[in-house]
């Protein structure tokens, strides 16, 4: 997993509210367990006029000019902002890998569905949560003024706007941690490597007939 330290990125906002799994990455797409290639498909029902098939090819397929995403001016963009219970629905861990193969590495919105939230964290993506107001303002200051970006600062936790203005944001120390030093489950497990060939050495000693 890429580690997470600073990033001055462009925004897009996606200014709906219960933005839910199915509508970023459609049940057709979860027959794959492959962690790439979802970034074409990422909102597909909206992004796109026909109907998508995993393996299509993306490239001529009718886009609706309405959506957001679809617009010249957030081509690029890393940070996506976005309205309360972004992530609902089920459980899926296909959205965040979708969202991350699009190119966003952060979210802010002022709540998320929890198993969508600590999905975000265990693949390389910071959902920053910032209450209304706050959100208010970051959505129309990105309409406003095209080609807008933040500063987003883990170590610090704090987001910053073109003008200075910063905003602190909370994250859980554990899952800072591995964010800054890009550790998923299995990366964090093999920090420990040495501590688990010492207790399997010991077994061997103790049990041999397990081995």
């Amino acid at each position: 997993m890429q580690a997470f330290t600073k990033l001055n990125g462009l925004v897009a906002p996606m200014d709906r509210a219960n933005v839910d799994t199915d509508a970023i990455i459609p049940k057709q797409f979860l027959k794959s367990i492959k962690r790439t290639g979802y970034g074409p498909f990422l909102f597909d029902e909206w992004r796109y006029e026909d109907h998508g098939e995993p393996g299509m090819d993306c490239t001529n397929r009718p886009k609706r000019a309405d959506f957001v995403l679809n617009k010249q001016r957030y081509q690029g963009a890393e940070i996506l902002l976005a309205r309360e219970n972004f992530g609902c629905g089920s459980s899926r861990e296909h959205a965040p890998w979708a969202i991350l193969d699009f190119g966003f590495s952060c979210v802010i919105a002022p709540s998320f569905a929890d198993i969508f939230f600590n999905n975000c964290f265990k693949n390389g993506i910071l959902p920053i949560v910032l209450d209304d107001l706050v959100m208010d303002q970051l959505f129309k200051a990105c309409v406003k003024h095209e080609g807008y970006r933040l500063d987003v600062d883990l170590e610090q936790q704090t987001v910053t706007t073109p003008g200075g203005e910063s905003f602190h944001f909370e994250v859980d120390t554990f899952r800072k941690h591995c964010l800054l030093n890009g550790l998923d489950d299995i990366a964090l497990t093999l920090t420990q490597t040495d501590v688990i060939c010492s207790y399997e050495n010991e077994r061997r000693k103790s049990a041999s007939w397990l081995f």
